[in-house]
């Protein structure tokens, strides 16, 4: 046993040392970050590290596949009116954590649909985005450390297009005609972080922003209170319902339990590199 232990200090602990950060996220500043994700609410659980980084002088961007406009039970509830509603509380959610408007992008495929969708055509608008956007950093759900991990639909597509596009964004011989005709430029994404992962090892302290979160988080009413995902108030798209539409005991308990479940921290697998290993773990050889 003490031999293994040996083994696992001298081999792995300095391939997890090498993956981390050469600057503290705490501390970046200047970098331009692209977070991919499936649905509205799915980054919201990193909103505090992009809180931070937006704050601190980076350029994030949000940039989801579908337009949320199925995960209801309200069953006089349309997809076109829903896609409204998802889309408004995005961007208050956004407006909370000082990300502008202009930065989010939403494909607008179906809830539960994108796996069925064109994965050559996902891929080319990710991959014409991520050459718009020219990112430093990529935040995406975690494809697999070690090996392929299984999510839920459109989470599994998200997780595998979004480090799928980095690798198709450098090679100015895949899509050439957003080089040739459109004028962007390939562009080779060099960091990654990883929500969800097995492999964790970072942390970001987010202490000085955790009430910017609560406030977004909070934004998603439709989705994680029983009213909205029930019995949504009003009869007009252009309503959005607010929290003085929960009945005052709902009200408290949906507050309360945003505060007392947001933490400081948030926590990623960060990689540096080349993106053809991001799914490799220690044991594989990967960082």
């Amino acid at each position: 046993m003490k031999q293994f232990i040996l083994l696992i200090t001298i081999f792995i602990l300095p391939l997890q040392l090498e993956a981390q950060p050469e600057i503290p996220i705490e501390e970046w500043t200047g970098k331009t970050i692209l977070l991919v994700g499936a649905h509205p609410d799915d980054d919201a659980g990193r909103h505090g590290t992009l809180a931070m980084l937006q704050e601190n002088g980076n350029d994030v961007y949000i940039l989801l596949l579908t337009a949320g406009n199925v995960g209801t039970k309200d069953r006089t509830m349309t997809r076109q009116r829903l896609e409204k509603i998802r889309r408004h509380e995005q961007l208050t959610a956004m407006s909370h954590i000082g990300i502008p408007a202009e930065n989010y992008i939403n494909f607008g495929y179906t809830d539960g649909m994108v796996e069925f969708a064109d994965y050559q055509e996902v891929i080319r608008r990710l991959v014409w985005w991520y050459r718009k956007i020219q990112p430093d950093v990529l935040i995406a759900f975690e494809p697999g450390y070690r090996y392929q991990r299984w999510h839920k639909t459109d989470h599994r597509m998200a997780a595998y297009a979004a480090v799928d596009a980095a690798r198709a964004a450098e090679w100015h011989l895949i899509f050439p005609e957003q080089v040739i005709q459109e004028g962007l430029e390939p562009v080779s994404i060099a960091e990654y972080m990883f929500w969800g992962s097995e492999g964790e090892n970072v942390t970001v302290d987010i202490s000085e922003y955790v009430e910017n979160k609560v406030q977004s988080r909070m934004s998603y009413i439709s989705q994680f209170s029983t009213t909205g995902s029930t019995n949504y108030p009003g009869d007009s798209d252009d309503y959005f319902m607010t929290l003085d539409d929960l009945p005052a005991e709902e009200r408290a308990a949906y507050i309360e339990r945003f505060r007392s479940s947001t933490g400081t921290t948030e926590g990623f697998r960060y990689r540096r590199g080349a993106p053809d290993g991001a799914g490799s773990g220690p044991a594989l050889g990967g960082n």
